[in-house]
């Protein structure tokens, strides 16, 4: 592990010593072999940049990854069409490898990806991003002295696009998490990488921001905001402070050229390490479910509820039966802290449950009505509102989750409908080509009404053998039969 003091640096100081030592070299004074004192402070700044180099580069990986047959583009959403990576529009560039053209065929010859990875543990577990090994048949690891071992894909979270691998061995270098919370912006970052297939390429800058939310890259974001150079192959590789601790993991970019503009996104080691730890524990994510829609409170809501500023998560609707009912949340209550915690935004709240065991309690400060109140929510497994790749649902080429309150608003739905919610429907799947698209509504398998994702799961799990299954759907107020043909 490397964790080593680097001597301070005073950048203000060192930059009002600049003049003086200009003027310095236009006197005709004796040359001395002092070292001025404006010169001493960058120097000890460049080895201080190089001490984090020497002690994080061999714990960094180059990753290779080979994939026979590459899956086209999917439909996704949020209940549109093209990967959820896609939504800043071309003008970004998320995937950092090579990404096949969306014209590309089913099937074509193997394809090769890269991007960048690191070591976490002495006995080989190595972070990547999700989207750097997904689909790939091998995946091979490349030190940055040349030395090549096959990996073991561990698991996957795409929820925050994170991945861990396996390679056997012992005594591999590796880099320590630090805490991301304690981040302060300004302060200097560190990448290191592969861009470009360039391996062990080190760039320096800035935290930019903290707590970049509503980017539309994955599901659960919190993500730093950093100047240091990215570039494509930079995916999944670490993110450094200045004791060579990784703050974060560095996954997409802002990028008109395909290529470095000054604006990177790397997911926080806090929300790393947990989702690392997790896999490797048990191969899979569990997250914390609360039962509740949230909104902003922005300065007029303030106004209304007679607050002397915004602050907190308003509850605009609180789920039936959901832990959040059963512990005694309200709808029309403001969340104020969650465990001792401001509550700063919306997505911030949903984080911080989302990376909370089920099971565990969140212990809720609230505002209702002027009352502050403290309650104790027992949290679900947000799992249990997932569907599971059922071979029937394999077999349709759709996912599913159930229908919330707020997917309920945003589809254009009553609160009275019932059902589950297409998330993902495969190019060429049956459900594909019989005219199904994310964000459909499904309210009944072969006559039997759907309720909630249980019911669901009973009734395609009852498809069997047969080769067609009649599905009623809902879009906005037009509720239609789909006779979906199975393979």
């Amino acid at each position: 592990m490397f964790h080593h003091p680097i001597l301070s640096v005073c950048i203000a100081s060192t930059l009002a010593f600049l003049p003086a030592a200009m003027q310095a070299k236009d006197t005709k004074s004796t040359p001395t072999t002092t070292t001025p004192p404006e010169i001493s402070y960058l120097q000890q700044l460049s080895k201080g940049f190089t001490s984090v180099a020497k002690q994080a580069t061999p714990a960094v990986v180059f990753i290779r990854c080979e994939v026979s047959n590459p899956e086209p583009e999917e439909m996704t959403g949020p209940y549109g069409y093209g990967s959820p990576f896609d939504n800043f529009g071309d003008d970004f560039l998320n995937r950092f490898f090579g990404v096949p053209p969306r014209s590309m065929p089913h099937k074509q010859a193997p394809q090769i990806s890269q991007g960048s990875g690191f070591f976490i543990s002495s006995d080989g577990y190595i972070v990547t991003n999700c989207h750097v090994v997904k689909g790939a048949d091998k995946v091979t690891i490349v030190f940055d002295d040349n030395r090549e071992l096959d990996a073991t894909l561990i698991g996957t979270d795409p929820q925050t696009d994170l991945a861990v691998l396996k390679v056997e061995g012992k005594d591999f270098p590796y880099l320590n998490f630090a805490n991301s919370d304690q981040i302060e912006v300004g302060e200097w970052a560190i990448a290191i990488g592969s861009p470009f297939q360039l391996e062990a390429t080190v760039t320096v800058g800035v935290v930019s921001a903290k707590g970049r939310q509503n980017l539309k890259i994955t599901d659960l974001e919190d993500f730093l905001q950093t100047d240091a150079a990215i570039n494509p192959g930079n995916s999944g590789g670490p993110l450094l402070n200045l004791n060579g601790d990784v703050i974060g993991v560095n996954t997409a970019i802002v990028s008109r050229s395909g290529g470095y503009m000054g604006i990177g996104f790397s997911i926080p080691s806090n929300m790393a390490k947990v989702i690392a730890n997790q896999i490797i524990d048990k191969g899979s994510v569990t997250r914390g479910f609360i039962g509740v829609s949230l909104q902003p409170v922005d300065k007029d809501i303030a106004d209304a509820f007679g607050l002397n500023r915004p602050e907190g998560a308003l509850v605009s609707e609180v789920v039936k039966d959901s832990p959040a009912d059963k512990g005694g949340l309200k709808q029309g209550d403001i969340i104020l802290k969650c465990n001792g915690n401001p509550v700063k935004s919306v997505g911030g709240f949903r984080n911080d449950v989302s990376l909370m065991a089920p099971g565990s309690t969140a212990k809720l400060e609230i505002n209702r009505k002027g009352q502050i109140m403290t309650l104790n929510i027992v949290l679900g497994n947000a799992n249990d509102k997932v569907a599971s790749s059922s071979t029937a649902q394999q077999r349709l080429g759709i996912e599913v989750e159930s229908l919330t309150p707020q997917l309920a608003k945003q589809l254009g739905l009553s609160s009275q409908d019932l059902g589950v919610v297409i998330t993902k429907v495969r190019p060429g799947s049956p459900a594909a080509m019989g005219g199904l698209r994310p964000g459909y509504l499904i309210q009944a398998v072969n006559h039997k009404r759907i309720e909630d994702l249980n019911d669901f799961n009973d009734n395609v799990s009852d498809i069997g053998s047969k080769n067609r299954v009649l599905l009623l759907v809902k879009q906005s107020n037009v509720t239609r039969f789909y006779s979906i043909k199975l393979d």
